[in-house]
């Protein structure tokens, strides 16, 4: 049983959601939050598997409220569920550990679905988000690529993958974004990992850092 936790300010929307997801016998609503304050407290007391979480909302928004319970409880997983298809949101969340991002127009058996592969551990991101993201990714001043490029001979697909490590990614994340498979995804990174002479991602950011700064 999946205890999913879902957090609308929207009352009729959240029910909605919640009448979708009880008729689904293997997953189970352990409550409804209409603010990031509430969704914290209810997370707390419920320990969902999944938390469907919209990001604008009154006292604490989807942002912040996925930080800090990801950070209370890194094995569960939240799913960004908004009408707003917006990159800042989509970054800010995704690197605050949302597992994904659907917009509320979702089918309901797309919803199900997703709930599902995030909590086998998939990155939920509709193909239009992870263009989104690719591009908001590809949006960094010119000066970084140059500095990476130069220092250490990247090629551009390198220096997009290093830019989005820079920036926080996941593995995952990267793959699913740039539509590369996880193993190709694996290879670049360690590739970066030979140019960077780091062995491991706290060590290429703060090389990174050092070049793009320095």
């Amino acid at each position: 049983m999946i205890k999913v936790l879902i957090v609308d300010d929207q009352a009729e929307l959240a029910e909605s959601i919640q009448s979708v997801l009880s008729s689904n016998g293997e997953i189970e609503v352990v409550g409804i939050a209409s603010d990031g304050f509430e969704a914290v407290l209810t997370a707390e007391k419920t320990r969902p598997d999944v938390v469907l979480m919209d990001i604008r909302m009154p006292n604490m928004n989807g942002v912040v409220a996925t930080q800090t319970i990801k950070s209370k409880f890194p094995e569960t997983k939240v799913l960004i569920l908004t009408t707003f298809d917006d990159s800042d949101y989509i970054l800010n969340a995704i690197n605050n550990g949302a597992s994904g991002y659907l917009l509320k127009d979702t089918s309901s058996a797309a919803l199900i679905d997703a709930i599902f592969d995030a909590h086998a551990g998939d990155t939920i991101l509709p193909a239009k988000i992870a263009r989104r993201i690719a591009d908001a990714a590809r949006l960094v001043t010119s000066d970084r690529e140059i500095k990476l490029k130069r220092k250490y001979a990247f090629s551009d697909r390198e220096v997009e993958i290093a830019i989005m490590i820079y920036e926080g990614f996941t593995n995952k994340q990267i793959a699913v974004a740039l539509k590369l498979t996880d193993g190709t995804a694996r290879n670049y990174i360690s590739s970066i990992y030979v140019k960077l002479g780091c062995a491991n991602r706290t060590e290429a950011v703060a090389k990174m850092r050092e070049t793009i700064l320095g």
